[in-house]
């Protein structure tokens, strides 16, 4: 079982990185699944994702997509959803390119009006490319980032579970 964290943020050393990371690694402690894990910052690649030609980066950044057993999809709030590279990079998937995957969507946002931006945007682009997405998304305010182990011992206990369902595991206590 691997997990890989996709971070859609265009800054490299983002607080979407450390969000998403710190995450991916809650999720891991309850499903049993040793690190470590593999981390996607698309701040690196952003320049090669709209060239016409093949990048090597890009193409084993979607490798690991593709192997991975969970995937921690985070980006910051930007116009009230997901970055556009985010969309660039998973707009490479085939259809169908995340099935089988269990899909966890994670939005970093400055406004709470935003809250819902992870289920009405983010969750359907996933399912979409044919993940199975366990509800809840994580939307944190970039406020409450100094108490993020708290936040995420909360969701992460919520979404184990349904994590672990999909790849027919159990949960640790």
């Amino acid at each position: 079982m691997s997990i890989v964290t996709l971070i859609g943020n265009p800054r490299e050393g983002s607080r979407t990185r450390t969000a998403a990371i710190a995450a991916a690694e809650a999720i891991a402690a309850r499903i049993g699944a040793a690190g470590p894990h593999e981390v996607v910052d698309l701040s690196a690649l952003g320049p090669h994702l709209l060239s016409p030609g093949a990048s090597p980066g890009v193409e084993a950044a979607l490798e690991l997509v593709a192997e991975s057993s969970v995937l921690v999809v985070a980006s910051p709030t930007y116009k009230g959803t997901y970055t556009g590279l985010l969309k660039s990079f998973l707009d490479r998937l085939p259809q169908d390119g995340l099935a089988g995957k269990a899909a966890l969507p994670l939005l970093v946002m400055g406004d709470p009006k935003h809250a819902l931006a992870v289920e009405v945007h983010l969750r359907p682009l996933l399912v979409e490319l044919g993940a199975a997405v366990p509800t809840p998304g994580l939307a944190v305010l970039e406020t409450q980032l100094p108490g993020l182990a708290e936040i995420l011992t909360v969701w992460a206990d919520q979404v184990a579970p349904q994590v672990a369902a999909v790849l027919g595991e159990r949960v640790l206590s």
